[in-house]
């Protein structure tokens, strides 16, 4: 199973995010991980569509849009406008789900669902067909550099689920991602990881060096 690393922007520096995405392309960034709050559904305010617009230029990888918003529907199109590639929401974020992942899909893009620490992986059981990634959080959504809450269970369950369906679905980890937790989420069955201040912390000379070390090749 290749491994692949989604640095998110959120522990970029904000001043120069053009570069930014530019040099994590460059170091062998898999996807560009994009994360979207509106101090309402988590307590903290990021972006929204005109900076991920404003960013499409930069680079050619996958733009992986974590939308922690609610009501999440009515910005969907926007976004996916954009030049979102796989828009991913919570359950909590409107009240039909399914009707959301159809609203992704008509826009022809991918269709991501995240669960937060307290959100059984039950809760997606009946969306599977549609879902092209399940995105584990391993923190509580809304900031940063948080320590990694050990949800490894949680992860074998979710990889028993795609593994079930027998579709190529992307299981994703965000929060308190490094080098030692790599290893483990990993293990328990993750594919691609979400890495912020872990990328981002020494600057642009480490980039490459930090996504090697979270795929275990140094």
């Amino acid at each position: 199973m290749s491994i692949r690393i989604s640095p998110s922007i959120l522990s970029a520096d904000f001043a120069r995010l053009g570069e930014e995405v530019r040099a994590i392309d460059a170091a062998g960034a898999d996807y560009i991980h994009i994360d979207v709050m509106d101090g309402h559904f988590v307590p903290n305010i990021t972006i929204g569509p005109a900076v991920v617009k404003a960013l499409r230029p930069h680079s050619k990888k996958v733009f992986d849009v974590h939308l922690m918003i609610s009501p999440v529907d009515l910005f969907l199109k926007d976004f996916a406008d954009a030049g979102a590639d796989i828009i991913t929401v919570h359950p909590e974020a409107g009240p039909h789900l399914h009707r959301t992942l159809q609203t992704i899909k008509r826009l022809g893009k991918k269709a991501g669902v995240s669960l937060n620490p307290a959100t059984p992986v039950s809760d997606i059981a009946h969306v599977m067909d549609m879902v092209d990634l399940v995105l584990i959080m391993t923190v509580n959504p809304g900031f940063g550099g948080q320590s990694f809450i050990p949800l490894l269970d949680k992860v074998r369950e979710a990889r028993a689920m795609i593994a079930a369906t027998g579709r190529d679905i992307d299981l994703e980890i965000d929060g308190g991602v490094n080098d030692k937790t790599a290893k483990d989420v990993i293990a328990a069955g993750a594919n691609v990881l979400v890495a912020g201040s872990y990328v981002f912390r020494d600057g642009p000379d480490s980039y490459a060096s930090a996504i090697q070390s979270l795929r275990g090749e140094k």
